[in-house]
């Protein structure tokens, strides 16, 4: 018998021999069922894994990541076999699991079209209905690269001469089909009931640009047909509300050839962008941080010392000045040490919080450029706190009690996630522990749940990221706290203790919003453009009836503006239905129409782009209702 240890601490015993399915099936029939994948000592593995003796194990439906990732790396072969049936010449690349769906890449003479797509959907469903088995089985080296050079597939050997010399390489085979593969996978085609193909894209193979282009196939599957028509109700909301298309329409910002990846702030972009800071400062205030503002530019000795020159180097952007190297800064953290570096500092000054809207350069790849969510000029929104390391648990609350009040402003609930030590480090392994353990204590102290993302760290240290869900209930990773033994010895810096010694304060970097520009482009998305009043760059939009009102819409327009509103009027002699159409369409919180009966008695007629028409309103009510609504940064 083995012992095996379930997420809820129980223990369960199993016969010699038994494989994740048969645990399943003995907890109920029910989880068996749902179950697609398994985590076993850590490892995913499938179904008909044998377990290897005492373990711990974790059952893993498709609402799981893992679960999901393993669903649809399994259709991702479903889909190669049925392109092999269509095309016999396809050579077969890659195909892995993403978010949210898979892709394959494939070499071949026939241009991928949407009107392909029905036909390799409909023998997909074919293998689907056929209950295939997943099989897999093993080859030595040699034997494997025989295997893929007799069915003809050069990209699969390629692979496989990149694996070392002792390497046992596994394969899956269902039905005819068979492809290279580490798995796991489902154990049959069965459970892949709802599939739809997205999209064609071109694809560098090993994504080098001197290598070949391959045509990628997108697509996603999923166990019912219902949450695949959900997800696809869903993207198409998505495509409207795309923070590209909505900056162009209301005129926040623009995206040129003439700059890639740096964007252009219009000047509606310009008032969000400007109370959004305006907010982000009173924020920064209230939580005891001081301002600063560090040079852009700064000499490679800098850089060397902090690192960035050894570990991110490729992604800065640098110049020569006066025959000496500099870079344009990446990272805002070596300024904020400069800062701190100016006096000599006591135990009773910290924790020091040096907050700081810095603009950063990153290199970008172009093809990894999108709106404002990727880019290669952008303002973080960073602050870099020294601290006593006894410090460091009530610091860490602090900053998640800061995230929660901001995130609870726009409505964004979150998760957390802590990425630990990477390949790529500077400091010992006892360093790190300390550190990830410090954050994990921080975090759990507060009754808040994380997740682990291993060797995602920075260089420097581990961290703590928030990844807030829109209102789609899509996730995107904002805020971080990074925690950092590093930099403070590498540059020397030293506190005096209440011990009368010198000792070295520990940084924390800490972002809220990740970036003015990123964050903008979340809530573009998240509002689909209809901001809170607080934040919209235009407030009131006034409609004439006809040219005979314009004197009372001036009067009124003054009124509001003096309130404290962002007041915008259309006096333009068009019909009144198309004038408030624009107004819809450019998403303005309240319009309000002015005709006869509005410019005799001060009783407006309004709309809210959220609650519809709301009738007759008296002028100097709903200029104290709007005040109120921007006073308490309502939703």
């Amino acid at each position: 018998m083995i012992k095996i240890s379930l997420p809820d601490g129980s223990i369960r015993e199993a016969e010699d021999g038994s494989s994740v399915y048969d645990v399943a099936k003995g907890i109920s029939r029910g989880l068996a069922k749902e179950a697609v994948a398994a985590r076993v000592d850590g490892e995913i593995q499938g179904m008909d894994y044998v377990l290897p003796g005492d373990c711990t194990l974790e059952i893993l439906k498709f609402e799981d990541e893992d679960g999901a990732h393993t669903f649809r790396h399994t259709a991702s072969h479903i889909m190669a076999q049925a392109v092999k049936k269509l095309y016999p010449d396809a050579k077969l690349a890659i195909g892995p699991a993403i978010d949210n769906g898979f892709y394959y890449d494939f070499d071949l003479e026939h241009r991928f079209s949407d009107e392909d797509f029905p036909a390799i959907e409909k023998e997909m469903r074919k293998i689907v209905e056929e209950k295939l088995e997943l099989e897999r089985f093993e080859l030595p080296r040699e034997e494997a690269l025989k295997f893929m050079e007799e069915k003809g597939e050069p990209y699969k050997v390629e692979l496989i001469q990149d694996l070392p010399e002792d390497a046992v390489i596994s394969f899956y085979k269902q039905g005819d089909f068979v492809d290279l593969c580490a798995g796991p996978h489902l154990s049959t085609t069965a459970p892949v009931k709802a599939l739809k193909i997205q999209s064609v894209a071109g694809a560098y193979w090993r994504g080098d640009e001197k290598n070949k282009m391959l045509q990628r196939l997108y697509a996603t599957a999923f166990p019912k047909q219902k949450q695949l028509d959900e997800y696809l109700a869903m993207i198409e909301e998505a495509k409207k509300r795309d923070h590209r298309k909505l900056g162009r329409e209301l005129g926040l910002f623009v995206l040129r050839d003439e700059a890639p990846g740096m964007p252009f702030f219009l000047p509606k972009g310009m008032v969000l962008r400007n109370e959004l800071i305006k907010y982000w400062r009173g924020m920064h205030e209230k939580w005891d941080y001081v301002e600063i503002s560090t040079p852009q530019i700064m000499r490679r000795s800098l850089w060397e010392t902090s690192g960035h020159w050894d570990h991110y180097k490729d992604d800065m952007f640098t110049t020569v000045i006066d025959d000496e190297d500099f870079a344009i800064k990446p990272m805002n953290c070596p300024g904020s040490i400069l800062v701190y570096d100016l006096e000599p500092h006591s135990y009773r000054e910290l924790p020091l919080r040096y907050a700081e809207l810095g603009r950063v350069h990153r290199y970008e790849l172009s093809g990894a450029l999108h709106g404002l969510l990727r880019v290669r000029c952008f303002t973080q929104d960073d602050a870099h706190i020294l601290l006593a390391k006894e410090q460091i648990t009530d610091e860490v609350i602090r900053i998640t009690k800061l995230m929660d009040e901001v995130y609870d402003v726009f409505g964004l609930p979150y998760r957390i996630e802590l990425s630990t030590m990477p390949e790529d480090h500077i400091g010992s392994e006892e360093d790190w522990e300390i550190a990830t353990n410090a954050l994990a204590d921080a975090i759990t102290s507060i009754g808040k749940e994380y997740t682990i993302n291993p060797g995602d760290g920075a260089f420097y240290g581990p961290k703590l990221d928030f990844h807030v869900q829109d209102s789609l209930g899509r996730s995107w990773q904002c805020g971080t706290i990074q925690l950092d033994y590093q930099l403070p010895g590498r540059f020397d810096l030293k506190y005096t203790g209440s011990d009368g010694n010198k000792h070295t304060p520990v940084m924390i970097h800490r972002v809220v919003f990740g970036s003015v520009e990123r964050f903008i482009g979340v809530i573009t998305e998240h509002f689909a453009g209809k901001f809170p009043l607080w934040l919209a760059p235009v407030q009131v939009k006034l409609l004439t009836v006809t040219e005979k009102f314009v004197p009372y819409a001036e009067e009124l327009a003054e009124r509001m503006k003096k309130a404290g509103l962002r007041v915008e009027m259309d006096v333009r002699n068009e019909k009144i239905g198309y004038k408030i159409r624009e107004a819809r369409n450019a998403r303005d919180p309240y319009i309000v129409t002015i005709g006869q009966r509005e410019a005799e008695s001060d009783v407006l007629s309004v709309r809210s782009s959220k609650e519809g028409d709301l009738g007759q309103i008296p002028a100097e009510e709903l200029i104290a209702k709007l005040q109120k609504e921007i006073e308490t940064m309502a939703l």
